[in-house]
């Protein structure tokens, strides 16, 4: 079995460290090195690797963002890499993700790449269980973060961040959500629901299933009928707010908007 593997590490001691180690079993085929997420996530959709190790801590595009961007479903084999941190550590263990803390030894790698070798040849797609798992293990390191005020998204083979401030609304698209700024839409392969646990509830709110707004945009606020009631953003965007969302449509009168009438 020869499995296709990148390594993802901004740190060059690090990575070197792997790449020797990788070079050691006839079973590697080494695809190449990545110092950062922008150049990670062009190699994962360019080369799909069986297995990439991935560092957690990067500057810009992080681990985090690098699986964000791919889509955790469509992430290939990984190996998550990071700096001794007692909160990752439990994350990854409490939900089965492979992982290294750095500075590793040789035995400690062997063990995390035989148990990679094992799933791979039971043929467990990250599509299923693996995919699960990681996005519960990244979901708890997120929650111990403050609240997102970048989120990176792909333009053409680039990948640019967009200040939550600047989003006026978002809509859930199936797996995905659309970002919608007052001049440009940017697909993000993210649930609605992770997408919202995130973002902070005192400047982002769920009107509808389908729909979550940035409280600071709201113009206006009208009655409908019922029990609706359509919210009409800065930039004249009209959206429905389901009657169901009646806690939120009280925070919005009381704290957003710059005109509100009910």
């Amino acid at each position: 079995m020869t499995i296709a593997t990148l390594v993802v590490d901004d740190e060059l001691i690090a990575r070197h460290a792997i790449v020797r180690l990788l070079r050691d079993d006839p079973d590697i085929e080494l695809l190449g090195e990545c110092g950062d997420g922008v150049s990670a996530v062009k190699a994962i959709r360019s080369q799909s690797p069986d297995l990439v190790f991935l560092d957690i801590q990067m500057p810009a595009i992080n681990g985090m963002d690098v699986v964000a961007t791919i889509g955790a479903a469509r992430m290939p084999a990984t190996v998550f890499v990071t700096a001794f941190e007692q909160y990752a550590v439990r994350a990854f263990e409490a939900n089965a993700v492979d992982y290294l803390v750095k500075p590793f030894g040789r035995e400690r790698f062997a063990q995390s790449l035989l148990r990679v070798k094992t799933r791979l040849a039971a043929g467990e797609a990250m599509g299923g269980p693996a995919s699960a798992r990681i996005m519960l293990a990244l979901n708890a390191l997120r929650r111990r973060d403050n609240h997102l005020e970048r989120i990176p998204v792909r333009i053409d083979e680039h990948i640019t961040f967009v200040d939550v401030q600047d989003i006026v609304w978002i809509k859930a698209s199936r797996n995905t959500v659309q970002i919608h700024l007052a001049d440009s839409v940017h697909e993000l392969r993210e649930t609605m629901t992770a997408l919202a646990e995130r973002l902070d509830p005192k400047q982002f709110a769920r009107v509808h299933r389908s729909a979550i707004i940035n409280v600071r945009r709201v113009k206006a606020i009208h009655p409908w009928f019922n029990g609706h009631h359509v919210i009409t953003m800065d930039t004249g965007q009209k959206l429905r707010m389901s009657r169901y969302q009646h806690e939120t449509f009280l925070r919005l009168v009381t704290t957003g908007g710059e005109e509100r009438k009910e």
